[in-house]
């Protein structure tokens, strides 16, 4: 085996001819830059190059010979087949295509006001697309539910049954406990305030005007969000990871069908059974505190809320609990559509499920709330 020789460029014939030799690699890069930058511009138009005698040749050397030769004459041996092997020849044009490829701009220097502002137009143009997405699957399953409504030998019972135990039956402590301590607290807030006006009897008026328009159907459906809506996500958004949403595609059946619509009516029957439960656990911890702190008894409380409260507040509380079921519903089964196909991807739209749900139910109850007001109901 012959030792390796180190690489050389000279010029010869008068500075005609540039003759290569030797190995043109990492170990004599020292040596070979040297050379190179000695004979950088010496190199006239009509030098024609002599590859004969290279010898070996690595990306280190083919960047030297791209920075002594320049484009054109490493592109004529490129293309001279003579020249050199076809190694060594794919080796120069696959060097020479990456220096001579247009390099990344340098990022533009902006100001902070522009940052903030841009980063506030791109969040408004993800907001409006995931207006424009929700509003379209929203529109997807009324139809599906539509279609199926004439053939009730595809409704799925089973799963109806299943979801309604999950999302109603299970959520009835929390919800019941939960609701509970609030008309307390709120029953402790009223009795506190109005006692400095002489008006603490009112306190009735205020536990249950408060929980039969707004406390009980507001805070069931925001418990809703947080515990079913997450639940939604997570399950059909697994389903998704692991391929199973493609598998039903493929055995011809419709997703929106088989997983969004038994949920979506599970949720639609649940909403307004646990806002009942709600409304009563909210006015029975008012009662309580009332009995407790006011000396109002069980059956005054009762008689007072009797003469003194319609049955339209119920009804406008009640009305709510379907929009806000339906709403809930189609947001935890359209980001479980949306995950990528990763555990990452599972958790951020089961947030997103979460938070979009208790956005959209505070807006619509607002937007309900001054609606009423303006109809004087």
């Amino acid at each position: 085996m012959t030792a390796p020789m180190p690489g050389s460029a000279e010029l010869a014939a008068g500075e005609a001819v540039l003759r290569l030799a030797g190995d043109w690699t990492l170990a004599h890069h020292a040596a070979l830059a040297a050379q190179v930058a000695a004979l950088r511009g010496r190199l006239g138009d009509a030098t024609r190059v002599d590859a004969v005698s290279l010898g070996r040749l690595d990306t280190a050397g083919a960047r030297l010979l791209h920075e002594l030769l320049g484009g054109g004459r490493v592109a004529d041996l490129v293309a001279d087949a003579a020249a050199l092997p076809p190694e060594r020849r794919a080796l120069l044009k696959v060097v020479a295509a990456a220096l001579e490829a247009p390099g990344a701009a340098p990022p533009a220097r902006g100001s902070a006001i522009g940052d903030v502002l841009e980063h506030v137009g791109r969040t408004m143009v993800a907001f409006w697309r995931n207006m424009v997405g929700l509003a379209g699957f929203i529109g997807v399953t009324l139809e599906t539910a539509l279609g199926l409504l004439l053939r009730p030998r595809r409704w799925r019972i089973t799963a109806l049954a299943a979801n309604l135990e999950k999302t109603a039956l299970d959520a009835v402590p929390i919800v019941a406990l939960l609701t509970f301590l609030v008309g307390a607290v709120v029953a402790f807030l009223g009795a506190t305030v109005l006692a400095d006006f002489g008006a603490s009897i009112f306190t009735v008026d205020l536990v249950a005007f408060s929980f039969l328009r707004e406390f009980g159907v507001l805070l069931t459906a925001i418990i809703v969000a947080g515990r079913t809506a997450s639940a939604f996500t997570a399950q059909i958004g697994s389903m998704r990871a692991n391929e199973e949403i493609d598998a039903i595609r493929v055995l011809g059946l419709d997703p929106v069908e088989l997983l969004v619509l038994p949920r979506v009516a599970a949720l639609l029957l649940a909403l307004p059974m646990l806002s009942f439960v709600a409304m009563i656990a909210g006015i029975v911890g008012g009662m309580l505190v009332c009995m407790t702190t006011l000396d109002v008894s069980p059956t005054m409380f009762l008689s007072r809320i009797e003469s003194n409260v319609g049955l339209q507040h119920f009804i406008v509380g009640i009305a709510k609990a379907p929009i806000f079921a339906f709403l809930i519903a189609v947001i935890g089964c359209l980001e479980g559509f949306r995950v990528a196909g990763s555990a990452q991807s599972v958790g951020e739209h089961t947030t997103s499920a979460v938070v979009q749900s208790i956005f959209v139910v505070i807006v619509v109850d607002a937007v309900a709330a001054l609606f009423c007001m303006e109809m004087g109901w």
